[in-house]
């Protein structure tokens, strides 16, 4: 896909057309800074090798893993049988000690077993928040709202990066890496994601490998997203499968950045995503954070 600096009108039609239809785009020419992906995967591998005693440490219970360590197996897809096949991290916006939105973030939790942790992982969530700004600006294009209107709605956005880790898969594992879902945000950003296993869901309910180019994000429209355009932009069923045979004894790493509203936002039906053939179908607004509440408890972290 097209460098959103050098030829933003291109970029967002394409970007446009790629959620319309898929409700995912990959985007290769990114302009991300490598060093930094490369620090903050490096301390993502360190810290899911420290021992369990220290992982769990640093998990902090009724939080719905809001910040910190959430232990394998924790986290399931909604109304599924199993849980899924994997632990996180996550971090989240920092804010000054007597912002109102700290009752919704609470503050980070950073491993000093690792060094360079809080520096590569920190400038990593600022340098997704920032790209995700971007494809937002390039969204609003497409809805044909004002560039910026997003702005606004997100710059204290609840937003969270996770530092994914699905270790080996023993052949009788009971369940896969990460079960059918969608995103419950306004949209993810994924990196590290060179590993198999992301499929999604076509329309006509074929499973489609998502096979990124190394180096290259993976975006996706979340429920937040979904909701607020009537379905115009689709949040689309994925999951991450068991990896084949050859590759069970592999770990697979990954970064999604899940980028929400700020807490307070109501999301309300945008008026034209809404006509005679596509009514609305979300007639009562509700706030980010009761969204959030509400699905974190569908699976099964709060």
């Amino acid at each position: 896909m097209r460098r959103c600096e050098t030829d933003f009108d291109g970029f967002a039609e394409a970007l446009g057309a790629s959620f319309r239809r898929y409700g995912f785009a990959v985007i290769s020419d990114h302009g991300l800074d490598q060093a930094v992906i490369d620090g903050a995967l490096a301390r993502t591998r360190a810290f899911f090798a420290l021992p369990d005693a220290v992982k769990r440490a640093y998990h902090i219970p009724g939080t719905g893993g809001a910040r910190g360590y959430t232990p394998f197996g924790t986290e399931a897809a909604k109304d599924a049988d199993t849980v899924d096949l994997k632990e996180f991290w996550h971090v989240g916006r920092d804010l000054p000690e007597d912002h109102p939105y700290r009752r919704y973030m609470p503050d980070n939790l950073w491993p000093t077993e690792i060094e360079g942790f809080h520096e590569y992982v920190g400038a990593l969530y600022g340098a997704l928040d920032d790209m995700g700004a971007k494809v937002l600006r390039a969204i609003a294009r497409g809805l044909d709202l004002p560039l910026d209107f997003f702005a606004d709605k997100v710059a204290l956005g609840n937003s969270v990066l996770r530092l994914l880790h699905y270790p080996p898969v023993p052949a009788d594992a009971p369940g896969v890496r990460a079960g059918a879902h969608e995103d419950i945000n306004v949209i993810t950003l994924l990196l590290g994601a060179e590993e198999a296993g992301l499929q999604v869901k076509d329309r006509d309910g074929q499973w489609l490998p998502i096979n990124p180019p190394p180096g290259a994000l993976v975006c996706n429209i979340g429920d937040m997203l979904q909701r607020l355009t009537n379905h115009v932009l689709p949040s689309t069923t994925h999951r991450v499968v068991n990896p084949a045979p050859e590759r069970r004894g592999f770990s697979r790493y990954s970064t999604p950045f899940f980028l929400h509203f700020e807490p307070e936002y109501l999301i309300r039906t945008l008026p034209g995503c809404i006509s005679a053939e596509n009514p609305d179908r979300y007639p009562e607004p509700i706030t980010a954070d009761d969204y959030l509440q509400q699905r974190l408890r569908e699976i099964r972290l709060l």
